[in-house]
């Protein structure tokens, strides 16, 4: 089987792979940027709730923040596993099935009776929460080639969005009305959703046509062919590990000196990083118009100056407010640059490229969340800041180095 058998089937010359030239309809956009923000909110919802999860079983902060790595890592598999099948099966149908299972499993943690069979169901919530990496290709193959920046942008504002707005619903829900609440309200949004895409979302016909097989090993050939998706895949995934060294930890920073907040409050300062998402769609236009090189070192920049002012400054609100608003913008920014360059590589295989990025990107997720618990156990917010900057400097040399000639 040679390399282009395994990157995709060929398309009929009657039906070539083109970028549409009719643009997307705005409601289009929107509809997938808003479905994106609730699924994503799936695998944020635990964040805030970790310190009362951990009083419901009994259970240390270094323990219970294991949610949160397990949610991670479900949503990891997902990428791995079900997120290729977009360029060989039919993505709406795909994205139904997804959602009415991701539904299944938030009403199983909901009822939860242990700590085991939340952990589990954890796990769950990631693998069919990944719905939105089916969704952003969708949106990358029908836009047009001079607006797929935007495009993509504007869609994956609406996913930054449900990440952070996500958190200050949790943690809302969690302080007045119990976590277990929480994770039963995402199910019943979960079959809501199911209806209305079943209504409004198009079909998007794949071109691959080869086995499940043939698709998987099309993942190893890819990532040994472009070099630009390697990069982007070292680069996403230390700076998302360092967004997640943050949010995981967050929580216990918040509960104790010096500000001692609840859950209800520490949920509001996912509103303070949505400007994360604000700055999405102007990274798409950046990536269009300036290319993406230019967009991500300035992502990489803004993380660094971030755990710098959140490590000197983060005992004052201020400096916490601050460091939240430049982290999630930079992380952000470089995200949406490094998925607008990978999206260009290989038409036909964009589920497949966004899957090896986007595994890359959440296993550095779930690295952070399991570092950061054990930085804030071992040297508290000074240890947090210090792994966090860390992650950012090695994002920084894998964009500055690595591939390039």
């Amino acid at each position: 089987m040679t390399n282009n058998d395994v990157l995709a089937a060929p398309v009929p010359k009657s039906e070539p792979l083109v970028a549409p030239t009719a643009p997307m309809s705005n409601g289009l956009v929107w509809l997938m940027a808003i479905a994106c923000g609730l699924v994503v909110a799936n695998i944020y919802y635990n964040q805030p709730l970790l310190a009362e999860i951990g009083r419901t079983f009994g259970l240390a902060d270094s323990s219970v923040s294991l949610v949160a790595t397990a949610t991670q890592i479900g949503y990891t598999l997902g990428l791995l596993f079900v997120v290729p099948l977009g360029d060989k099966l039919e993505r709406k149908r795909l994205i139904i099935i997804e959602l009415v299972l991701a539904a299944v499993v938030m009403g199983v943690a909901a009822w939860a009776p242990s700590f085991a069979v939340l952990l589990v169901a954890s796990v769950w919530i990631g693998i069919f929460s990944a719905v939105p990496q089916l969704l952003v290709p969708m949106a990358a193959n029908l836009a047009s080639n001079a607006e797929r920046g935007k495009i993509v942008g504007k869609v994956m504002s609406g996913l930054l969005i449900g990440i952070l707005l996500s958190r200050t619903i949790s943690g809302y829900v969690g302080a007045h009305f119990g976590w277990r609440s929480m994770f039963g309200a995402g199910s019943v949004a979960m079959l809501i959703l199911v209806v209305v895409l079943m209504l409004r979302l198009p079909k998007d016909q794949p071109v691959f046509k080869g086995t499940y097989g043939s698709l998987m090993k099309s993942l190893v050939t890819l990532t040994r062919e472009f070099v630009p998706l390697r990069r982007a895949a070292l680069v996403g995934g230390f700076l998302f590990a360092s967004f997640s060294v943050f949010w995981t930890t967050l929580v216990f920073f918040l509960e104790g000196s010096p500000y001692f907040y609840k859950s209800d409050i520490v949920g509001f300062f996912g509103l303070v990083g949505a400007c994360g998402a604000l700055a999405a769609p102007l990274a798409g236009k950046m990536a269009d118009k300036r290319g993406a090189d230019y967009a991500i070192g300035l992502g990489i920049l803004g993380s660094l100056v971030a755990f710098v002012i959140l490590g000197f400054g983060g005992q004052y609100l201020v400096g916490l407010v601050l460091g939240i608003i430049l982290l999630d913008v930079g992380v952000q920014s470089a995200h949406i640059s490094n998925q607008s360059r990978i999206f260009a590589l290989l038409p036909e295989a964009r589920s497949r490229l966004n899957t090896v990025y986007m595994t890359a990107y959440f296993i550095g997720g779930s690295l952070g969340s399991i570092v950061g618990g054990a930085a804030w156990a071992a040297f508290h917010w000074q240890g947090v800041c210090a792994v966090g900057l860390g992650f950012v400097l090695l994002a920084y040399l894998a964009n500055r180095f690595y591939g390039r000639s």
